[in-house]
């Protein structure tokens, strides 16, 4: 059984209206890291996570899920 995380960072950008370029500035990445996390290539440290979480104010595990892929 396959497992990856999902996130909604893209969804929680766009929903306020925020450039990559701002994510990446508020928590101290490239607007690549941002690029990656957003399209499921790049999993975020615990750290990376925790930054996001505050940025949006949405609990860790609203953002981050695991999949479960048979």
């Amino acid at each position: 059984m396959a497992e990856h995380v999902l996130n909604t960072v893209l969804r929680l950008r766009t929903q306020k209206s925020m450039t990559q370029e701002e994510l990446a500035e508020k928590i101290g990445v490239t607007r690549q890291t941002i690029i990656s996390i957003e399209k499921g290539h790049y999993t975020p440290s615990v750290l990376l996570a925790l930054k996001i979480s505050a940025v949006f104010k949405i609990p860790v595990d609203e953002i981050f899920k695991i999949s479960y892929e048979k």
